[in-house]
C-alpha cells in the first residue's frame, strides 16, 4: 500500500503571515531548501537563519497530529504579529482515496474531507483542545503511524531526540511499533474486552444450570436407579461383543486370522503407547509442580512460625501489633492459596498415576506379515456371517434408555451444557490467544521480531556502510542496540557529533525501509539540517549520495533543509524560503537546477 503526502499549506502559522503559503510534495526528486532573509541582507549566503525553513515541517506535523515536531505550545504556533486565524491544510492519499485535513486555532477547528466531502459525523470539537478526539483518532488510523514514528521516518529534525538517546522503554516502544508488536498489544486490549463479556456469560449460564439442578434433585434418584440397570445391560452387551470378537479371531486356524488379530492388536497397542507417553509427560510436569508447590507452602509455614513470636521473618526484629497482624494475614492468605494449589496438583497427579496404572506396561508390539490391514482384509470374507452378528449386537438398543428418557422428559428439566461448554472453549481459546499476544516470550512475538529484526539489521548495515560510519551497529534479539568498532563496544554518546549524525540518518533510513516493507510506501522524506550538524565533507557527500539514490531509484520526494550553499547544483531543484518584513513565504516555483 502507498501512503502519499501530497501538500501542506498554512497561514498565520509561526513566521507565516496572513497570506496562504503552500508547498507541494508530489514531485519525485531531491529538493534543497535554502533561506533568504531579506530583512537582514538578502541572498548573500550569510543570512539563512530564522527565515522559517522548518515552518512547513511543523505545519505538516500540526496538520496531521495536532502538534509541532518539538514541544512548542500550541498557542505559540500562532503568528505573533497577527495573533489569530491560524490554519493549516494537509492533503494526503491513502489507497487511492484523497483526504484533506484542515486544522487551526483562534478559532479552534479540525475538519476532515474525503474526496472533497466534509465528514461531519465525528466533527465534535473539544473547546479546551481545539481538536475532535474521534476525528483525530480516525486520522491517525489513516496515517498508520504514531507522531514519534513520523518524526523518525518522515520528518527528520535536529531537535528530535535521537533514538539511541531515548530511555530503553521508549526505544522498545518505537521498535515494537516498527516491527508490528504494537499491533499485537492493540489486539490484546480488544480481546480483553471480549474475554470479560464471555466470562459474564459463563457466570449467568452457571446460575441458570444451578437452579435447574436444585429442581431435579428429587427425581434424580429414580433416574440413577434405572441408570444402574442400564449399566448392567451395557456390561452384558459389551461382554457378548467381546466374546463375538474372540470367536471371530479364533474361527479359523489359517494364518490370516492371526494376521488380522495382530493388526487389531497393533492398532490398540499404538493407541495405548501414545496415551502412555502423554500420561508420563503430564506426570513429570505435575511432579515438578507438586515439588514447587510444597516448597512454597513450606516457605509460608516458616514465615508464620517466625511471625508467631512477633518477629520479622526477614530481619528477625520485633514487630508492632498492626504490622504483625498485617504480615500474619498476608502470610496466611499466601499459605491458603498455596495449599489449595498444592492439593489441586496432588489430585491431578493422583489421577494421572491412576490412568498410567490402568494402561500398565505394554508388551512388545505384534509382528505382522502385511504392512497394512487393508492388504489382509481380502481374506476376511469367510468371516462375514460372524461379523454380521457382531454388527447386529453393536446396534442393539438399551431398553432402559427409553425409560430414562421418558422420566427425564416428564419429570426433569433438561440441562444443556452446550452453551457453557462452548463459552468455556471460547474462553480457553481467548486465554491462550491473550497469552500469545501479551507474553514477551510467546512464539508469535519472537517470530515477528526475529523475521523483521534480521531485515532491519541488514538495512542498517547497508546505510552505515554507504554513509561512511566505521562502526558496526546491530539490534539484538532483546531489542537493545550494540555499537562496536574493531571488536570494542561503545556507547552512542561516546561517538563524535558527526558519527552520531551518520548513525541517526542510517537508523532513520533503515526504520523507513522496514516500515515500507511491512506496512506502506511513503512518498515524502524531509531532512532538516542533519547534514549541517557536525558532518565533515565526506559525511555530507555520503549522506547526499544516499538521498539522491533514494529519490532517483525509489521515486521519493526528498526535501533537504540546509544552510550549505555548496549543495546548490548537487540537487534536482531549490526551494527558497524568503523572510521579508518579518513574514515567511515559499517560492511557489522551485528552481530546477539538475543534480551534478
Amino acid at each position: 500500500m502507498t501512503f502519499q503526502i501530497k501538500s501542506i499549506s498554512c497561514k498565520n502559522f509561526q513566521s507565516v503571515g496572513n497570506v496562504l503559503q503552500a508547498v507541494s510534495f508530489e514531485k519525485e526528486h531531491l529538493t534543497l531548501v535554502l533561506g533568504e532573509n531579506l530583512d537582514l541582507g538578502g541572498d548573500s549566503g550569510d543570512f539563512r537563519n530564522g527565515v522559517g525553513k522548518s515552518t512547513m515541517l511543523n505545519a505538516l506535523s500540526y496538520a496531521l497530529y495536532g502538534q509541532a515536531l518539538t514541544n512548542i505550545r500550541k498557542e505559540n504556533l500562532i503568528n505573533k504579529t497577527n495573533g489569530k486565524n491560524m490554519s493549516t491544510s494537509a492533503e494526503i492519499e491513502v489507497k487511492g482515496i484523497n483526504y484533506r485535513i484542515e486544522r487551526g486555532r483562534k478559532p479552534n477547528f479540525l475538519k476532515l474531507f474525503v474526496n472533497n466531502q466534509e465528514q461531519t459525523a465525528t466533527d465534535i470539537v473539544d473547546d479546551a483542545q481545539g481538536d475532535s478526539r474521534e476525528t483525530q483518532k480516525y486520522i491517525e488510523q489513516l496515517l498508520g503511524m504514531s507522531h514519534t514514528m513520523f518524526k523518525h521516518i518522515v520528518a527528520l529534525n535536529t531537535y528530535t531526540e535521537p533514538f539511541l538517546s531515548m530511555r530503553a522503554s521508549d526505544q522498545r516502544e518505537i521498535i515494537e511499533q516498527l516491527l508490528g508488536i504494537t499491533v499485537l498489544s492493540e489486539k490484546a486490549e480488544n480481546l480483553k474486552l471480549q474475554m470479560k463479556s464471555v466470562k459474564d456469560d459463563i457466570q449467568l449460564e452457571s446460575f441458570k444450570i444451578d437452579g435447574i439442578k436444585i429442581a431435579n434433585e428429587n427425581v434424580q434418584k429414580s433416574i440413577d436407579s434405572l441408570g444402574i440397570k442400564s449399566s448392567a445391560w451395557e456390561s452384558k452387551k459389551n461382554s457378548e461383543l467381546e466374546n463375538l470378537g474372540k470367536a471371530i479371531m479364533q474361527l479359523s486356524s489359517v494364518d490370516i486370522d492371526a494376521e488380522l488379530n495382530s493388526h487389531e492388536t497393533l492398532k490398540q497397542w499404538n493407541i495405548n503407547n501414545n496415551k502412555l507417553k502423554d500420561l508420563n509427560k503430564q506426570k513429570a510436569m505435575l511432579e515438578s509442580a507438586l515439588s514447587q508447590a510444597q516448597k512454597t507452602c513450606d516457605k509460608y509455614i516458616k514465615e508464620l512460625e517466625s511471625l508467631s513470636n512477633k518477629t520479622c521473618h526477614a530481619c528477625e526484629q520485633a514487630l508492632h501489633d498492626n504490622k504483625h497482624e498485617e504480615l500474619v494475614l498476608i502470610a496466611s492468605t499466601h499459605l491458603e492459596d498455596s495449599q489449595i494449589y498444592l492439593n489441586k496438583v496432588a489430585v491431578d497427579l493422583e489421577n494421572i498415576l491412576e490412568e498410567i496404572s490402568t494402561v500398565g506396561n505394554l508388551p512388545r508390539p505384534p509382528i505382522t506379515f502385511y504392512e497394512t490391514e487393508t492388504e489382509a482384509q481380502g481374506h476376511k470374507n469367510n468371516l462375514a456371517n460372524l461379523e454380521k452378528k457382531l454388527e447386529e449386537k453393536i446396534v442393539e438398543n438399551n431398553p432402559y434408555n427409553e425409560q430414562v428418557e421418558e422420566l427425564k422428559n416428564t419429570a426433569l428439566q433438561e440441562i444443556s451444557w452446550d452453551t457453557i461448554n462452548k463459552l468455556s472453549k471460547i474462553k480457553e481459546h481467548q486465554d491462550f490467544l491473550y497469552k500469545l499476544l501479551t507474553n514477551k516470550d510467546s512464539f508469535i512475538r519472537k517470530k515477528i521480531i526475529d523475521q523483521n529484526l534480521s531485515y532491519l539489521n541488514k538495512r542498517l548495515s547497508y546505510y552505515t556502510e554507504k554513509i561512511g560510519l566505521p562502526h558496526k551497529v546491530v539490534f539484538q534479539n532483546d531489542l537493545n542496540v550494540e555499537i562496536t568498532q574493531l571488536g570494542q563496544e561503545l556507547d552512542f554518546d561516546s561517538l563524535s557529533r558527526g558519527e552520531r549524525n551518520r548513525l541517526i540518518l542510517s537508523l532513520s533510513f533503515a526504520f523507513r525501509d522496514v516500515w515500507e516493507n511491512l506496512y506502506q510506501h511513503i512518498n515524502l522524506l524531509v531532512v532538516d539540517e542533519l547534514l549541517d550538524s557536525g558532518m565533515d565533507p565526506a559525511g555530507i557527500e555520503a549522506g547526499l549520495s544516499v538521498l539522491k539514490k533514494m529519490a532517483r531509484e525509489r521515486n521519493k520526494n526528498i526535501f533537504l533543509i540546509s544552510h550549505k550553499d555548496e549543495l546548490i547544483g548537487r540537487v534536482d531543484s531549490i526551494l527558497k524560503v524568503i523572510k521579508c518584513n518579518g513574514f515567511t513565504s515559499y517560492d511557489s516555483n522551485p528552481e530546477y537546477v539538475g543534480a551534478a
